[in-house]
């Protein structure tokens, strides 16, 4: 009987101890992840760039567009609306995706393409990489924290 009640007692503080966590499926979060960056991709493409970035941005997201840094989700909307320049296309993908333990953060990777015209009506391209960190939201959506 001695045992029984040790065995209970042992089974009890192990299951206190168990991480709630450990039960997130990392690939069902990376595919969030990869779903959240096409819906802003086609956002962007169909709505412009300024709605996109609003729209999917943190209230604390930060961004990094030449030497300035641009924080919080008011700024960004002002940043964009400031733009002078015209028939703006960005498109992107994610080569890689990625979520930490927790599942409530992730980043992403992978090539960009952005081309529009200045006000002198030169055409201005540039190619490159993006990185992005996400950070979940508590309706399960995900918004960018970094980009």
């Amino acid at each position: 009987m001695q045992n029984l009640f040790w065995g209970i007692l042992l089974l009890s503080f192990l299951v206190s101890c168990s991480n709630p966590d450990a039960a997130i499926d990392q690939q069902e979060r990376k595919n969030e992840i990869r779903q959240a960056e096409k819906e802003f991709n086609d956002l962007a493409a169909e709505e412009g760039i300024r709605t996109a970035f609003v729209h999917f941005a943190d209230s604390s997201a930060v961004m990094m567009r030449g030497n300035q840094l641009i924080r919080g989700n008011a700024a960004i909307d002002a940043y964009y609306a400031d733009q002078t320049l015209t028939d703006v296309q960005l498109s992107w993908s994610p080569d890689f995706v990625d979520v930490a333990a927790s599942g409530d953060l992730g980043y992403t990777y992978g090539p960009y393409s952005f081309s529009a015209v200045d006000t002198a009506g030169q055409k201005i391209e540039s190619h490159g990489y993006f990185h992005t960190v996400w950070r979940r939201q508590s309706d399960g959506s995900w918004k960018f924290v970094w980009d």
